[in-house]
């Protein structure tokens, strides 16, 4: 009997720990990607840490998010992160070469190979036959210092798949499939792990397309085989030799089982605002539109621009919808130029963006308010599009280029009744081009200690946070329902992104899609004991964005109680000193209201001594049973303040002998 690939990839990199579910075990880690949203402050975690020169394989460094430079501070940090990829030996991708997942990919992937990132959708290496994860920037941080990177061990989750897609269905379709049968929270603490003859018929992008929303299900992982697809894909990328078969024999068990015959899937669109509310094209169809944009890690191939350009070619999209494009590569850009679809795109009136995240993060192309957006993006939470009221859809290509050319939602099977269009055959180029004039490699170690960091003046350094007092006592300053994420914590957008790197700054727009108050709020209450946030399930789903963690314990937030954790973020939490709690009762949730103060005594000694605590509500006298799962190791950086004064603790202490 043989392991699945997940299994087989835990344990070549295992350090520690055995690989039961729940248990925490430590992994090799041998690349890494940051972006630029979250890059800074992963180069600050660098700087504080004291690291002379990266550990990892290969460590990049991608600028692809906060790409306008509508005033000086996109710039200043992109002049940051070359600094710091010159200072200690990273791989640096200019601004406008392309979006960091499906770059990576292809420059750098290898099966068999771990991979980090400080960006929720680094899952979508995966596709390549690699454990891909997001994590918090501070995990990317110290394995670039050669720490392993600590998780629980997840179950393993079989997928078969079976059948081939059929016309005007593709990969999109697949993964939006499992968002409609399992939710949000279908994949938490656990590996997605595709395999079956239905694999046959996927490409290695659309298995990107695929392992890039294993985030939107919460999953620690998504994993496909290294089989023919891999090895074609890695052949026209010229990187024949990084090939490694690496596969599941028909035998191998798998913890859960589920199964999707392709050939039943029909055209799925995600309602606004959750990737989880998902229904089938034909069940909304006729909702007008006034924007559609096509791009994004979640739809980043050759094909799936190509499916657009062929679909509206002699034809011009409709005056009432922006038809927005937004290369994922300069290569993508210019096989499309190559092949007239360039020039397809524009004369049916799409507007051509830079290579980069864009909308995805709320970086330009915000829609107006009371209009329906579809996207072939990841995410539609609330306001993450920058319009605080938005109605963002997500779909496939075709379902979004049907949309353009009606104005209104329709089932693209349809097309044939409306445009006389039948589903167009595509030729791609047989080798696609490969460029890497806007990657630069690292310095040798000996130019590189003679590099200093540029820091413009919206570069702030990281806030020093106090220990984790062993009595708190403070009001609950907002109460939260469920699913509640980290957009809506820290939001994205044009106005918030650009003080990524500037702490105190970005404090200003904390949970303001929430409350706009909370701010102020929260700083009057700082030196009084600070506050604590109550919330109901899969708090802080999403992005890894760790400014969702940094940014209220700025402000105060000692600790926060929820029915339940997104893995990501729970972590992040534990990085920075705040102390996440579950409650064991979930109905007591329902007995705390805004306003209330609550108490938490003797954590120096209980927080070590078991995951069971309580705590008590002084404004109706009831006390509740609560529970962590920290670990040992997260017990001890909660108590210090987090992740950082614990390390710099150890390393006063290996200097003193």
């Amino acid at each position: 009997m043989s392991e699945p690939v997940a299994k087989q990839l835990i344990a070549d990199h295992l350090v520690s720990g055995e690989p039961e579910p729940g248990n925490e075990i430590a992994i090799r880690v041998d690349q890494t990607l940051t972006q630029d949203a979250t890059g800074t402050l992963v180069m600050q975690e660098l700087e504080a840490i004291g690291l002379d020169r990266v550990k990892t394989e290969v460590s990049v460094q991608y600028v692809d998010h906060n790409l306008l430079q509508a005033d000086e501070k996109n710039a200043e940090d992109h002049a940051f992160l070359r600094s710091a990829c010159r200072r200690y030996g990273l791989w640096f991708s200019k601004p406008g070469n392309g979006v960091s997942h499906p770059t990576h990919m292809k420059h750098f992937g290898k099966p068999g190979k771990t991979l980090i990132g400080s960006d929720s959708h680094t899952c979508a290496g995966g596709s390549l036959g690699m454990l891909a994860i997001g994590v918090g920037g501070l995990e990317v941080a110290m394995a670039i210092a050669g720490e392993p990177l600590y998780l629980r061990m997840p179950e393993i989750w079989g997928i078969n798949l079976v059948g081939e897609l059929p016309p005007w269905v593709s990969a999109k379709d697949v993964i939006l499939e499992m968002l409609r049968r399992h939710g949000v929270k279908g994949g938490l603490n656990r590996i997605i792990e595709y395999h079956g003859p239905g694999l046959a018929g996927l490409t290695a992008m659309d298995r990107h397309v695929i392992a890039n929303m294993g985030a939107e299900l919460g999953a620690t992982a998504t994993v496909f085989p290294a089989d023919d697809a891999v090895r074609e894909f890695l052949q026209q990328q010229d990187r024949a030799d990084d090939f490694r078969e690496l596969v599941a024999d028909d035998d191998a068990e798998y913890d859960i089982t589920d199964e999707i015959d392709l050939s039943e899937l029909v055209p799925l669109i995600a309602k606004p605002s959750s990737p989880g509310n998902v229904v089938p094209v034909s069940e909304v169809e006729g909702t007008p539109v006034s924007q559609v944009v096509i791009g994004s890690s979640a739809n980043p191939g050759l094909r799936d621009f190509a499916i657009a350009a062929a679909m509206v070619k002699g034809r011009q999209t409709v005056d009432s919808v922006s038809f927005d494009i937004n290369p994922s590569c300069r290569e993508i850009f210019a096989d499309l130029t190559k092949m007239g679809a360039t020039f397809d795109l524009i004369s049916a009136g799409a507007r051509i963006h830079q290579s980069g995240c864009m909308g995805c993060i709320g970086m330009g192309q915000a829609p107006a308010s009371d209009t329906n957006s579809l996207r072939t993006m990841p995410r539609n939470f609330p306001g993450r599009s920058g319009t605080r009221e938005d109605s963002v859809w997500l779909c496939s290509p075709e379902t979004a280029t049907a949309a353009a050319l009606t104005g209104t939602i329709i089932d693209p099977r349809h097309l044939g009744e409306k445009l006389s269009m039948d589903y167009p055959s595509l030729q791609l180029p047989s080798q696609p081009t490969i460029d890497t004039d806007m990657l630069t490699a690292p310095l040798p170690q000996e130019e590189a200690e003679k590099e200093e960091l540029v820091k413009g003046p919206n570069i702030s350094a990281l806030p020093d946070f106090e220990p984790l007092p062993d009595r708190i006592e403070a009001p609950v300053l907002l109460k939260l329902g469920d699913n509640i994420s980290t957009d809506e914590i820290s939001p994205a957008g044009a106005r918030a992104l650009p003080f990524r790197s500037n702490i105190p700054k970005l404090a200003e727009f904390t949970f303001t899609q929430v409350n706009e108050d909370y701010p102020q709020r929260a700083k009057d209450l700082k030196d009084a004991g600070g506050h604590i946030v109550v919330a109901g399930d899969n708090y802080g789903q999403g992005s890894s964005r760790e400014h969702a963690a940094i940014t209220p314990r700025y402000l105060g937030l000692n600790a926060v109680i929820a029915k339940s954790f997104a893995r990501i973020h729970w972590q992040n939490l534990a990085n920075f000193g705040i102390l996440a709690l579950e409650f064991t009762n979930d109905e007591d949730y329902d007995d705390i209201d805004e306003g209330d103060t609550l108490v938490l005594e003797g954590l120096r000694e209980s927080l070590p001594g078991g995951p069971d605590l309580q705590v008590h509500n002084s404004d109706k006298d009831h006390s509740y049973a609560v529970r962590h799962r920290l670990s040992d190791r997260q017990v001890e950086a909660v108590l210090a303040g987090g992740r950082i004064p614990v390390l710099a603790r150890k390393q006063d202490e290996d200097g003193d002998d």
